[in-house]
């Protein structure tokens, strides 16, 4: 298959399913895996939110680009992306296992070690496949509006995975407890097998079956590793994309983080928690057609402003909640997913026209290298937001020790949790807002990139052709 026009629904459907694998177990890391070490395993908040911090940052500041860039010169029968999805599928299943297989009753130092270790290894194999998988977008199609499309229907599957991850999570680490007579912990450590098999065999689909010839032919980037990184920053637009990207990162983790401590410990409703998240992700899921289609109408990045500003209110909206159990909550929590329809549709399909820009610039394409540098970004800045989430708490003076928690967490950790979760994140998120509506790619720029793109490679060709 070879398209710069429409894609059929298989393909769409071959591509887009493989991100159920991505965010079965993205959403398990962001919404439970602080939470897993301080209430299921009983470490410090403090102490594990350093811990993820330091095994995300010493590893993330040069795989993601470094692979990126090798992904972009790699030549096989399978293409340049393919071979990472089918041999990075095992690697990836089981390494996750380990990041939710922390033993009880350690010290601080085994504990600290074993969080930096079992990250490390893990976020190795995920972004080996993750920057193979979403660099594809760009290659399938190079089509403004198809892009879009094509994002969708992988945010679809993105969703379902979502839900998975973030909702199930916790009541099947406690089917699995009592179905097996053991400790919650190793609940939960069967759920991340569970999980992990799952994203493998998803991101196997379209290693296996996505057969395609990437909509422009090229050749791998001539440019050293460290300059090929260093010039994605003279792209304007790009630079701008991954300001805004990165403040989006900080808000959307510190919210998935602290969802589980605002249910448990501000309105105490721990037994509606997977109603909750079904509230938000179930309308997101509803509106991303609608988001798609409005984005080919008002432009990418408009929507995304909107829906922005739409998910901001819903969040100032539960910042002000009174403590206890309310209905409100479910109300907001379906607003949020409304606006955070945009925040799933509109990014993927906004980064593939970037690399159209750079290209234009500097007559070669390197997907690998443009989402490697984005991916690094986004993981840095949410390891800061998780860091920060765990720190948090410890100044609020949240009790990790299980017994003790069991007669309520103190004032000052359920303020903190509130800030955490809603009032910092809306005020990031309505920061991005008039950045977004001062994006410089819209529909008609990206036309007359891709017209002078074509003109280019046309008199490439007749030229090489009159050589021949």
């Amino acid at each position: 298959m070879k398209s710069n026009g429409k894609l059929s629904v298989l393909t769409k459907m071959k591509y887009g399913v493989g991100d159920f694998g991505m965010a079965v177990v993205t959403a398990m890391l962001q919404f439970s895996m602080l939470f897993y070490y301080t209430d299921v395993v009983g470490v410090k908040p403090g102490l594990a939110g350093t811990a993820m911090l330091v095994g995300k940052i010493t590893w993330d500041l040069i795989n993601d680009t470094l692979f990126g860039y090798l992904e972009d010169k790699t030549k096989s029968r399978w293409g340049k992306r393919r071979p990472y999805l089918i041999f990075g599928a095992l690697p990836f299943a089981l390494s996750f296992w380990g990041v939710f297989s922390i033993p009880q009753g350690l010290g601080n130092t085994a504990y600290f070690f074993l969080i930096i270790g079992s990250f490390i290894l893990f976020d190795t194999f995920h972004t080996l496949t993750s920057t193979a998988y979403s660099a594809m977008t760009a290659e399938i199609t190079e089509d403004y509006n198809e892009r879009t499309s094509l994002s969708t229907y992988r945010m679809v599957f993105s969703v379902i995975g979502y839900i998975a991850g973030a909702g199930v999570s916790g009541v099947l680490a406690d089917v699995y407890s009592n179905l097996f007579n053991v400790s919650l912990a190793q609940g939960w450590s069967l759920v991340a097998l569970t999980f992990g098999v799952l994203g493998g065999i998803s991101m196997l689909i379209p290693g296996l079956f996505l057969k395609y010839e990437p909509a422009v032919e090229s050749k791998p980037s001539e440019l050293p590793p460290f300059k090929s990184i260093i010039s994605t920053f003279k792209n304007k637009p790009f630079v701008m994309y991954v300001i805004i990207t990165s403040i989006m990162s900080i808000s959307f983790t510190m919210v998935t983080t602290m969802l589980n401590y605002y249910i448990a410990h501000q309105v105490h409703m721990e037994e509606s928690g997977l109603f909750v998240m079904l509230a938000m992700m179930g309308t997101l899921a509803v509106f991303l057609v609608p988001c798609g289609i409005l984005s080919g109408k008002i432009g990418k990045a408009n929507t995304y402003a909107l829906g922005l500003s739409i998910a901001s209110a819903a969040l100032i909206g539960v910042f002000l909640l009174p403590k206890g159990p309310t209905p409100l909550v479910f109300i907001l929590a379906a607003i949020a997913g409304l606006g955070f329809s945009a925040q799933w549709v509109c990014p993927h399909s906004m980064i593939p026209d970037v690399i159209e820009y750079d290209e234009l610039m500097t007559g070669e394409r390197r997907e690998g290298v443009y989402y490697g540098v984005h991916a690094t970004s986004g993981k840095i800045t949410g390891a800061l937001a998780s860091a920060a989430c765990g720190w948090g708490l410890e100044l609020g003076g949240y009790i990790d020790n299980l017994e003790q928690a069991s007669a309520g967490q103190p004032d000052g950790a359920v303020l903190a949790i509130r800030i955490m979760f809603a009032l910092i994140p809306a005020i990031f998120l309505l920061i991005c807002v008039p950045m977004l509506l001062k994006y410089p790619i819209t529909k008609a720029s990206h036309a007359e990139v891709m017209r002078q793109l074509q003109e280019r490679r046309a008199a490439k060709e007749n030229s090489e052709a009159e050589i021949k």
